[in-house]
């Protein structure tokens, strides 16, 4: 009978496998985002983050010293310096091929001597040090190009984050877009709580006709679609002056998530023992009391758990903001718009994408993880009932 007991039925197992999956599966590409983020542009290209902690051979574009750089020797004009270093590559790189043709770029070993035109000469070493012999003067304001394979240690940076944070640019800087988030999600996340706490205290412990016609109606509008009412109540906000901006997306965002904030607190708050409430009534408390100082601080989990819902809607949210928050010049352009304004203008930029994605999921998964207690709290609230 021991044995029968102390086993683990297939269900629990199932229930298990499963959510470890699920973790792993939501945990590699977020983590995949996070090391990209770090990373440059030639590794992203040229390998996966998961070996970013190790050397790989990459195939670099780089130049010699400008002309400008040049000195006399006898009858040769000579540039002499580092490939690697002047092309922004860790001096600790090893160069194992090398070419001066985009068609043949690993033509030369090195330490080999290459012919560049009709009287110029270049000498790479293994260690990027290279000599570029010409006998006559060069011009121009560039140096030649030199294509370099290279085993390249590990290199992360911060530049991803200084271009995408704090760049002027209005298509790369993502500081605006943040903080108009912030604008965005904050009151839309405040003004349904403060609302859906007083409905559910009505609705679950005051006395008034239709009642269950009320209850009813918050149940059927959480079946109702977003998409179908965008239409609608655009056209109701451009007719009252509300127009595009800040006040019509907190108020498209509140009607949205009223009913499942109702539905979610309404259960809550019934399943609240009703001795307390009936002796706050008998010693003379009334309603607005009985809800601040008591119903308010007992049901926490419960507006911690829609709070965390609510949040991560209107953070990651597009749809909502481009209907009652479009705008032109960018004033109020909130982080999911500016990332697919990023996926225009920098589609080849996948450094750049990464952190902006990044940069986007970290508010919320901060958020989830230092509430996540409450929500589990709040979510099998009312699901079970004491004797």
């Amino acid at each position: 009978m021991a044995k029968i007991a102390g086993k683990k039925s297939g269900l629990v197992w199932t229930v298990h496998i499963s959510v470890a999956a699920l973790v792993i599966l939501w945990l590699l590409p977020t983590t995949g985002l996070f090391v990209s983020s770090f990373r440059t542009a030639d590794q992203i290209s040229t390998s996966g983050w998961w070996s970013s902690l190790f050397s790989q051979e990459q195939n670099l574009v780089l130049r010699t010293a400008a002309p400008s750089t040049q000195r006399q020797e006898g009858n040769l004009w000579i540039i002499e310096g580092n490939v690697l270093s002047e092309g922004g590559a860790t001096a600790q790189a090893e160069i194992s091929a090398w070419g001066t043709s985009s068609r043949a770029i690993s033509e030369y070993e090195p330490g080999a001597t290459a012919t560049l035109g009709d009287s110029g000469r270049v000498t790479v070493q293994a260690n990027g040090d290279y000599r570029l012999e010409s006998d006559v003067e060069l011009t121009g304001s560039r140096g030649d190009r030199i294509f370099v394979t290279a085993e390249l240690p590990p290199k992360f940076t911060l530049d991803n984050y200084q271009t995408v944070l704090f760049s002027g640019s209005t298509t790369d800087s993502m500081a605006k877009a943040f903080f108009n988030t912030l604008t965005v999600t904050i009151p839309a996340t405040i003004i349904p709580i403060v609302i859906a706490a007083f409905a559910a205290y009505a609705l679950a412990w005051m006395e008034f006709p239709g009642r269950a016609l009320l209850i009813a109606a918050v149940v059927a509008l959480l079946v109702v679609p977003l998409q179908l009412a965008l239409i609608p109540l655009l056209r109701l906000h451009l007719s009252i002056g509300i127009g595009k901006g800040y006040l019509g997306v907190w108020l498209a965002h509140t009607g949205f998530g009223l009913p499942l904030a109702i539905y979610l607190l309404r259960n809550y708050m019934v399943g609240l023992p009703r001795d307390i409430i009936e002796c706050a009534k008998v010693d003379g408390a009334t309603d607005f009391q009985i809800f601040t100082r008591i119903i308010l601080p007992l049901s926490f989990p419960a507006l911690a758990s829609f709070a965390i819902f609510q949040f991560l809607w209107t953070w990651n949210d597009l749809l909502v903001a481009k209907v009652f928050l479009i705008d032109a010049t960018g004033d109020t352009t909130v982080m999911t718009n500016q990332i697919v304004e990023l996926l225009g203008t920098r589609g080849g930029n996948w450094e750049i994408l990464a952190t902006a994605a990044f940069v986007s999921i970290a508010v919320p998964l901060l958020v989830f993880f230092f509430m996540q207690r409450y929500l589990v709290r709040g979510l099998l609230a009312g699901s079970v009932k004491g004797g």
